[in-house]
């Protein structure tokens, strides 16, 4: 009876140390932009192997177009996709079958950039001068809360669309100053280009702050189980970069050749700190009170509740 034992137990062990691995669950994320440092967990989750930890196999893909990824998820074609709060609230009114369902970075990054010794020095110079944007819509609505605390409106100001181009339509004066650019990117872009800009702080002068990024996925195609254990990696990343910052810097720096580079070493450095410690979590208040703005705004005709904007996959359905 002991020989049979060894024997069962013998084959076992073999049986378990040759049997194939278990396929990974394959997910797909669509990024807002190129790789840069507002990505960093996603990519350490991916190089440290945390996504593979947890039975993930990730594929992420940067847009050839911005506007892009939501409308992706939103037809089924990735799974989860990185965007931006603002811009959630106006396609969920469109109808667009998204639900944010973790934060990346849990502040606005976007400010008002004017020239640091140019005419702007306060909210009331803006009078009579061109605002370069990028993105219509709530742009615009964030530009008139900003002017309603100096006395202003639209009417007062000159919005033109520059595209992408925000830093070099601000140094050549094609503008005054611009609105959507990130605090961690275009007041560095613009010293290396020779400039200097000045940021103003849109939740300082007045603005309901919100989640600058933000994970959203097809609320009719929820995979609550691979969302889940995506999240737990992206917050290992998170801690594993507070916990070792030097490692973790050197760690993304090693992705690509270009993100060692003065602009992304700096903006490294602007960002850290910033993202969301715990990313499934959910401030309701936060996107309340985000959707009556944009009412009072007049971009959208009702204000939905937060059930139907924002969830915590992990939470109880």
């Amino acid at each position: 009876m002991p020989r049979l034992l060894k024997t069962i137990c013998a084959a076992a062990v073999l049986a378990l140390t040759t049997a194939p691995a278990l396929a990974a669950d394959k997910m797909t994320l669509m990024l807002d932009w190129f790789v840069n440092p507002d990505h960093a967990p996603i990519v350490l989750a991916q190089d440290k192997g945390f996504f593979a930890d947890a039975g993930l196999e990730v594929e992420i893909v940067a847009p050839a177009d911005p506007a892009d990824p939501p409308k992706l998820v939103a037809a089924g074609h990735a799974d989860l996709a990185v965007t931006y709060q603002p811009q959630l609230h106006l396609q969920v009114h469109e109808g667009l079958p998204l639900v944010r369902v973790g934060t990346l970075i849990g502040m606005p990054l976007n400010c008002l950039m004017v020239r640091a010794d140019g005419p702007v020095q306060s909210m009331a110079d803006l009078k009579g001068r061109k605002i370069g944007f990028s993105v219509s819509g709530v742009e615009q609505a964030i530009v008139s809360a900003l002017l309603k605390g100096a006395g202003l409106t639209l009417d007062d100001v000159q919005m033109i669309n520059v595209n992408w181009s925000l830093t070099p339509a601000l140094m050549t004066g094609q503008v005054d100053a611009t609105i959507g650019g990130f605090r961690n990117f275009e007041p560095t872009q613009m010293r290396i280009a020779g400039g200097e800009g000045r940021c103003f702080f849109i939740e300082e002068e007045g603005l309901p702050a919100y989640d600058e990024l933000i994970f959203v996925a097809n609320r009719d195609r929820l995979d609550r189980d691979r969302i889940t254990r995506f999240l737990a990696a992206i917050e290992r990343a998170t801690q594993y970069m507070l916990n070792h910052p030097d490692e973790a810097r050197a760690d993304f720096a090693a992705h690509a050749p270009d993100l060692g580079d003065a602009l992304n070493t700096k903006a490294w450095d602007d960002t850290f700190g910033r993202f969301a410690i715990s990313p499934a979590a959910l401030d309701h208040g936060r996107y309340a009170r985000f959707e009556a703005f944009l009412k009072a705004e007049g971009l959208t005709d009702e204000i939905l509740p937060v059930d139907r904007l924002a969830m915590d996959p992990g939470a109880a359905p």
